[in-house]
């Protein structure tokens, strides 16, 4: 049993998850998470108005609240381990790149997990004011899940890439604005049709657009999943690259 890969990264991902629940920063990140998201829907967007049972709204923001919530999150997974010194007595541990890379995503993962866990009183507070689809909730849910594992992924991968967690928390928070917002740019300008499709490929909150309307589209679906894979398997291969280097 200890001879299987996600054991060991399981082990790796208890031990990373204890030290997320004892620093300040995951509190903060979660009171963020849930004051703004609230504020978006009943303020911003001002919910009781629009006469719609629909919880629409309150997950279309999410990608903008990942933009914060996820760097804080990732930044000082591998980032702070270059800063103490710590990376190398890891590389040295019997752990594969894969072992590593997974323990840190799965420890991440879960603590964007409890966050969206948190915001389920919002929802439930709420039902008994309209007749609510439980299915376009569920796939609301799935999408946020997903979107939040890529872009836990990806930022995972530039705090690798960056030196200290101030950098990987900008570092992070500029390339997820950027892959989060990117859909914008069609709509801002008339651009032609093939190159907003291309465009549009390439960013994180196009492919949520379907879950948020409560469709599970195959492509999206995979297109997380595929995504995902890429940002961890990328982040094993500069593991791998330092530890020869």
């Amino acid at each position: 049993m200890k001879n299987i890969i996600p054991y060991r990264a399981l082990t790796l991902a208890r031990k990373e998850l204890f030290q997320y629940l004892s620093a300040p920063a995951f509190y903060g990140a979660a009171v963020f998470f849930l004051i703004f998201s609230s504020v978006w829907l009943f303020y911003l967007q001002r919910y009781f108005a629009l006469d719609q049972a629909t919880l629409r709204p309150y997950f279309g923001v999410f990608p903008i609240v990942y933009i914060l919530v996820i760097p804080v999150i990732t930044m000082k997974s591998w980032a702070e381990e270059r800063k103490t010194g710590t990376i190398e007595l890891l590389l040295t541990m019997p752990f594969t790149e894969w072992d590593l890379v997974l323990g840190k995503f799965f420890s991440s993962l879960s603590v964007l997990s409890m966050m969206l866990f948190l915001t389920l009183p919002l929802p439930l507070s709420i039902l008994p004011l309209g007749v609510f689809d439980a299915g376009t909730i569920f796939c609301e849910y799935l999408g946020a899940f997903l979107l939040g594992a890529s872009a836990t992924a990806l930022g995972l991968l530039l705090s690798c890439l960056s030196k200290n967690q101030a950098g990987a928390f900008l570092g992070s928070a500029v390339v997820l604005m950027a892959v989060m917002l990117l859909n914008q740019v069609t709509s801002a300008f008339n651009l032609p049709q093939w190159l907003a499709l291309f465009i549009n490929f390439f960013s994180l909150s196009f492919h949520f657009e379907s879950f948020s309307k409560g469709l599970i589209d195959s492509r999206d679906f995979l297109f997380f999943v595929l995504s995902t894979a890429l940002f961890l398997f990328i982040n094993t291969k500069v593991i791998l690259f330092r530890k020869w280097n």
